[in-house]
Order: structure tokens, then sequence, then C-alpha cells
């Protein structure tokens, strides 16, 4: 029988008795330890014309999977256009406040059904929510959601600012800053930003990398100018890539793909 002193001894040290963990393989390198992803709501949309398309929801979750598995930590804010947007309810008449926060509650069901995706695929995932709503979501406290991201957790910021008169882009551009991400990733259906629309105009040119101060003095469609100036403020990048292209990405995380930068 072990001596009483041998006892105290292993329960003092229990990293001793403790298997110790296989060493990981060589990490993948990447340009960025923490990022946030930009994406509509009329992404989630696929071929239809409204709602969810499941298909193309797994699809972009599968995306967020990759590059969660080479290790960078990772924010989402969705849009909610493909349910509800304000705008397009303020000009149908409707109280703009009113039609806002609708818009709002439309962004938590799409980040409700990104968290499902994820955590099918694995991928532990947490939805903050700028209103509260707490038998779905957290409520959003920054030290909290700073720590799930540290634990490896993606984080899906609902319902914008959580104020009416803002647009996802602008709740984007300051969770970004508030996590102290090193860039934003703006998924989009084109590879980067043009001088005009390149579906409608052949002889589009596209931009490798762009100034805040030009986006918004030619009026280029990246992000609302209240988005693009609090980008400019914080000296946050933003990399403008095509969500439809398999792997982009992951592929602009290790220092390949085609995208544009926004930047000072």
């Amino acid at each position: 029988m072990p001596a009483f002193s041998d006892i105290l001894r292993a329960i003092a040290s229990p990293a001793q008795t403790e298997p110790q963990p296989m060493p990981d393989s060589e990490p993948h390198k990447t340009a960025f330890r923490r990022v946030l992803l930009k994406i509509s709501g009329e992404a989630l949309m696929g071929d239809q014309g409204y709602g969810l398309h499941p298909p193309t929801v797994e699809r972009i979750a599968q995306e967020v999977k990759s590059v969660h598995d080479m290790g960078v930590e990772v924010c989402m804010v969705i849009g909610g256009g493909n349910i509800f947007r304000g705008l397009q309810g303020s000009a149908q008449g409707m109280e703009r406040t009113t039609a806002d926060y609708m818009g709002m509650l439309a962004t938590v069901m799409n980040a409700l059904a990104m968290q499902s995706a994820l955590e099918g695929l694995g991928v532990f995932c947490r939805v903050i929510s700028a209103i509260r709503m707490d038998e779905v979501a957290e409520p959003y406290i920054r030290r909290r959601a700073v720590r799930h991201l540290e634990k490896k957790r993606v984080c899906i910021f609902a319902a914008g600012t959580g104020n009416p008169y803002f647009t996802t882009d602008t709740a984007a551009t300051l969770r970004a800053s508030e996590m102290a991400c090193e860039a934003i990733f703006k998924g989009t259906k084109v590879d980067g930003v043009y001088d005009k629309d390149p579906v409608k105009h052949d002889d589009a040119v596209r931009f490798d990398n762009v100034s805040y101060d030009e986006v918004l003095a030619k009026h280029l469609k990246v992000m609302d100018a209240s988005a693009i100036a609090l980008a400019r403020d914080n000296n946050l990048p933003i990399i403008v890539f095509s969500l439809d292209d398999p792997g982009g990405f992951q592929s602009i995380l290790s220092g390949k793909g085609t995208y544009t930068t926004v930047h000072a």
C-alpha cells in the first residue's frame, strides 16, 4: 500500500499521471490570426428568390470550417436581405425604425441557420445578438465574445448594432474593431472591387488595391459609407473576394487567391 505522503504528492501534481497529448502536426501558415467574415443574406439564398437554401448554407459553413481548421479565429456577420430588408420595407411605406428592427430579426434567423450548419460539421459556435433574446442567442458582451474566440469558437454576431438606421456592414466593421480582428473579409459574387458592375459591363476594371478615400470618392460598392469611414478610422483592412469560388476564403488566408484589398 503506498505511503500517505506519496498519495499527497500524486494529488498535488496530477499532470504527471495524465496522458500527455500527442504533438500537433505542423500548423498551417496563415496571414491572419483573427478575422471577421461578412456576407449578405442573399448569399444564403442560392438560386432561390427568397429565404434559405440549405445546401448553400452548408457550403458556406464548409468554407468557414476550412479556415477554422487552420487555427484562425473566425467571427461572422450575416445580413438579412434574403428574408427582410429594412430599407425596402421603409420604401413601401413602413415606418423606418420598425422596418429596421424587422431586418435585425431576419439576421438572427440567418445566424441560427449558420450555427446549425457549423455545429453539424463539428465546429463549436455561438450566436451573439445585439437584441436580447436569451432563449435562442447570447446577449452581446464584448469580453465574453472575445473569450469565445480564444476558445476557438466561431462567433456569429446577429441583430446588427441593435440600433435602427445602421446596416450590417457598419455592424461588421464595429464588431471587427471591438474583437481586434486583423481584417474584414467581405464575401461577394465577384472576385474583388470593380469600377462598375462586371456582370453588366464587360469593360469593368478590377482593382487589386484601393484606398478607403477612393472607395468613398468613386462610390465603389464595397460597403456603405459609414462602414468604410469606421474601417478607415481604425485602420482595418477590408478584403473583398468571391464567396462563390470554392476554397476562396481559405486560399486567401494561405496567401493565394484573387481579391481586392481596401486599406489606407
